[in-house]
């Protein structure tokens, strides 16, 4: 009995368990990918990384000359391509109004990665133009109005992703001082905000994954050299090339788990601290979320 080779080899596949057959990685050529705060540190090599592999970046940050300059460089290097949106996060009214104008712009959207963020080390409590916790407001509150507004966009390029940078330096939310006015309590402004985000991932995740978008949240490396960790006087432990790698190496993944947290080089968790896994907490930041920023969840 004579077999083919071709048919020998697809019998032995046949026989390989699901997922036995390796996967490819995402490739982002072609597609669209906001990156937020990526006028400077992370987000700025993130912005460049995705470029680099065909992607149509979309720029954002407060400076519109550091903007340009980046969206000038990325269509100088003649792979990929970039536009810039401005966009003050610690006004809600301006978040909402940034995210209006991707929406325009991109009405299919395959990546949104959630990066600008602001971190204090001095004890001293600041406030948005809204009167919210600064911390809060920007790294947290900005990325809910987000997540919302721009899953029509996301939903259409399904399957999409959204990535969550957070970090595993976190503080579980005090419900009752969510804006840091007790004595002392500025100090875990910045965990709690970042606490938020990764139990905000946790809790919205199986309903933007019916949607076909894939929400995680991950610490991208720990300290830095990045303006914001040199800006807090903490001396940096990694590059900021570690971070990219990481979240890169997510972005690429073939498969992620919804709803999980990532540390760097390790296996996905359900959260960084027990609260975000706590339905009760869950339900409270949705609420509170909804009700400080006038988007609520569907």
């Amino acid at each position: 009995m004579r077999f083919s080779l071709i048919g020998l080899l697809s019998a032995a596949l046949s026989m390989l368990p699901v997922g036995a057959m390796a996967q490819e990685p995402v490739s982002y050529a072609g597609k669209t990918v906001l990156v937020t705060g990526s006028t400077d540190g992370l987000g700025r090599e993130l912005a460049r990384s995705f470029a680099a592999e065909g992607a149509h970046v979309i720029v954002h940050g407060r400076s519109a000359e550091r903007g340009q300059a980046l969206v000038d460089e990325i269509t100088a290097s003649g792979t990929g391509s970039a536009s810039f949106i401005a966009g003050d996060f610690s006004s809600m009214q301006a978040v909402r109004d940034f995210a209006d104008a991707v929406g325009r712009e991109a009405p299919k959207l395959d990546l949104l990665v959630n990066n600008a963020g602001v971190a204090f080390n001095d004890g001293k409590r600041r406030t948005s133009q809204d009167g919210h916790e600064l911390q809060f407001a920007v790294n947290y509150l900005a990325g809910w109005v987000l997540v919302h507004k721009l899953r029509p966009a996301l939903k259409a390029a399904a399957p999409s992703r959204i990535i969550n940078v957070s970090s595993g330096s976190s503080a579980p939310i005090d419900f009752d001082d969510v804006m840091l006015e007790a004595e002392g309590a500025a100090a875990r402004g910045y965990g709690q905000s970042k606490q938020a985000q990764a139990t905000m991932t946790k809790a919205l995740a199986p309903a933007f994954l019916a949607d076909g978008i894939t929400m995680i949240s991950l610490h991208p490396a720990t300290l830095m050299d990045t303006t914001m960790v040199k800006g807090i006087g903490i001396p940096p432990r990694t590059t900021v090339q570690d971070g990219v790698d990481h979240v890169m190496g997510l972005a690429r993944a073939p498969t992620l788990e919804a709803g999980a947290f990532h540390l760097e080089g390790g296996v996905p968790r359900d959260t960084m601290d027990p609260q975000g896994q706590d339905p009760e907490a869950q339900a409270k930041l949705l609420a509170l979320s909804a009700e400080l920023t006038g988007v609520a969840a569907e």
